[in-house]
């Protein structure tokens, strides 16, 4: 039950000083270390804001804290946010008009934990409700509510932020009811589908297939972030029918920057697990635009084989997957996911032997700042790449 009696106009949200964010990251050890011992834990997040999707002010931890006491290690909750590169597209509104791509600004929303002592109180979703204003142009928001007291400070490395997303692991209400002006208007849930394979026994040789290595996937994932914007820009005459009707406009996260790259160190830190041979992704040399690559899931045994970003026709897809299947096999796995495969690629992946689910865990939410309505936004590339 959430207290009334808690001031929430003496509390507000402030980028953490260094020994808040080590303050943090013990207190989501216990839940979320898995096998890692503490000190691993800790050495991992360390490298991890080293990398290219975090460094460079990309990666700014969040304390919820009472306004007099800023720095206090006593907070009562915290969020991570990682300030992201993404396209929007928006189809033109007349003849006249011509369709527009345009690369903006976005976060990923990540570690929103609230230790138990602290929990009951309505802390986190305050905290979320706040995030907003430190995320987007606040030109974009309603009103701040009078009984938070004032706005909380704009930090430079942050706002500006068109669109943010999460992935909820607490259903799909409690991050839609952390809106701006608290209560509705939060973030809302989008595409939570997953195909999962059992890898199978089948065999094939690799002629006209390209295996990749993580540092080779580099390359890939600049070529894929051209390929992504001119997808987008056919979208916008396209006459499929997609998620949402009439999108007043297409969004999506770009793999690039290290976004795509950080699953594999993350997923196999301090971990005896390697993919045979090295290989993260795999081409076609007959067709180029077909590729996939992955990372591994290790939690909870046995492992999954999870591909973060996929390319593919109807016709290349059965021959993709397939690969697919053998390198998992090859390396002990038993399955193979991908999250939100389009509806043609769905169908064929189920001739393969695919289940497709809706899942109950790690639902991607959004959050839009830009015109139009929340539920009129299509979240393209809804893929494992996006997560954080």
């Amino acid at each position: 039950m959430i207290e009334s009696k808690v001031d929430f106009a003496s509390l507000s949200l402030f980028p953490a000083m260094r020994a808040q964010v080590e303050e943090s990251w013990c207190r989501t050890w216990p839940q979320w270390g898995g096998t890692l011992s503490l000190t691993e834990y800790l050495a991992r997040e360390v490298k991890m804001e080293s990398m290219d999707h975090a460094k460079d002010g990309k990666f700014i931890t969040w304390v919820l804290a009472p306004r007099d006491d800023p720095t206090t290690l006593n907070f009562m909750c915290s969020c991570e946010t990682f300030k992201r590169s993404g396209l929007v597209a928006y189809p033109s509104s007349s003849t006249s008009e011509p369709n527009s791509v345009h690369e903006v600004t976005c976060y990923a929303i990540a570690s929103v934990f609230t230790p138990p002592s602290k929990r009951g109180r309505g802390y986190a979703s305050h905290m979320m409700s706040l995030l907003h204003w430190v995320i987007a142009s606040r030109v974009n928001l309603p009103k701040f509510p009078e009984a938070w007291g004032a706005p909380p400070e704009q930090v430079a490395e942050a706002s500006e932020g068109l669109f943010s997303c999460l992935y909820s692991d607490v259903g799909e209400d409690f991050y839609r009811s952390a809106g701006p002006g608290g209560k509705e208007g939060g973030w809302e849930t989008r595409g939570a589908v997953s195909t999962i394979w059992d890898v199978g026994i089948e065999e094939g040789d690799d002629n006209g297939w390209a295996w990749l290595t993580q540092e080779q996937l580099n390359g890939l994932w600049d070529r894929d972030a051209g390929r992504i914007k001119k997808e987008l820009e056919n979208m916008l005459t396209s006459d499929t029918s997609y998620e949402v009707e009439r999108p007043a406009a297409f969004v999506t996260y770009l793999p690039t920057n290290g976004v795509c790259g950080f699953h594999i160190p993350r997923s196999t830190y301090a971990s005896d697990f390697s993919m045979a041979g090295g290989v993260w992704g795999i081409q076609s040399l007959n067709d180029p635009d077909t590729y996939a690559c992955w990372s591994v899931d290790l939690r909870p045994p046995p492992p999954t084989l999870i591909i973060t970003r996929l390319c593919a026709s109807e016709e290349t897809f059965p021959g993709l997957i397939s690969k697919i299947r053998q390198a998992a096999r090859r390396s002990g796995i038993g399955k193979v996911e991908v999250w939100k495969l389009g509806e043609g690629l769905r169908d064929i992946a189920e001739r393969t032997g695919g289940q497709t689910v809706i899942r109950n865990e790690h639902l991607p939410q959004m959050m839009w700042y830009g015109p139009g309505t929340m539920g009129n936004i299509e979240w393209a590339y809804n893929e494992k790449f996006s997560w954080c």
